[in-house]
C-alpha cells in the first residue's frame, strides 16, 4: 500500500511539475526590512503568477548562500492534498544540478501571525509538503536546510 501511495504521489507530482513549466518567475526587491530569518519584507515574485490572479500557481527563484532555491506553490487538486490546500516545494541547486541530499525544513507564518512548522519530503528533485495557504493575505515562507558539509542555510520569500 505504501509503495501504491509513493507511486501515485510522484506521478500526481510530475504532472503538477509538467503543468507549472511555463510558469516564469520573477525576482524579489530588497527593500531593508531584514528579519531574523534573513528574508527582506518585501521579497516577493513581481512576476510570477499565482492563483488569486489567475494563474494557477506560484514560483520565485531566490539565491540563499550560493544555492538557487525555487519556492513552488500550488493549489492541491482534490485528494492530492498533503496536510493542506497547498503543496509547497522547494528545489535547492547548486551550478545548475539539483541537490538530493538536503536535511529541509520548512516554517510557513501565516497572516493572522501563527506559525507552523513541518519537514520537507524529498519527491525527486523537490521537496515538498503542504500548508493551509487558501486564506488573504501574505504568507511568510522560509525554509532551513543543512547540505552534505553540515553547513546550515536560511531564507525565504512571502506568498502571493
Amino acid at each position: 500500500m505504501k509503495q501504491k501511495k509513493t507511486l501515485i504521489l510522484t506521478l500526481a507530482f510530475a504532472g503538477m511539475l509538467a503543468a507549472g513549466s511555463t510558469v516564469l518567475a520573477g525576482e524579489g526587491h530588497d527593500h531593508g526590512n531584514e528579519h531574523d530569518t534573513g528574508m527582506k519584507h518585501d521579497d516577493h515574485a513581481h512576476g510570477a503568477h499565482d492563483e488569486k490572479h489567475g494563474g494557477g500557481m506560484f514560483l520565485e527563484k531566490k539565491e540563499i548562500d550560493g544555492y538557487t532555491v525555487s519556492f513552488h506553490v500550488m493549489e492541491a487538486k482534490k485528494g492530492m492534498e498533503h496536510g493542506g490546500s497547498h503543496n509547497l516545494m522547494i528545489k535547492i541547486e547548486q551550478n545548475g544540478k539539483a541537490l538530493t541530499d538536503v536535511k529541509i525544513n520548512s516554517k510557513v507564518v501565516h497572516p493572522n501571525g501563527k506559525a507552523e512548522t513541518k519537514p520537507l519530503m524529498k519527491m525527486g528533485d523537490w521537496y515538498m509538503n503542504g500548508y493551509d495557504l487558501g486564506h488573504d493575505g501574505k504568507h511568510q515562507l522560509m525554509i532551513l536546510f543543512k547540505t552534505a558539509d553540515g553547513e546550515k542555510h536560511k531564507g525565504g520569500i512571502y506568498y502571493p
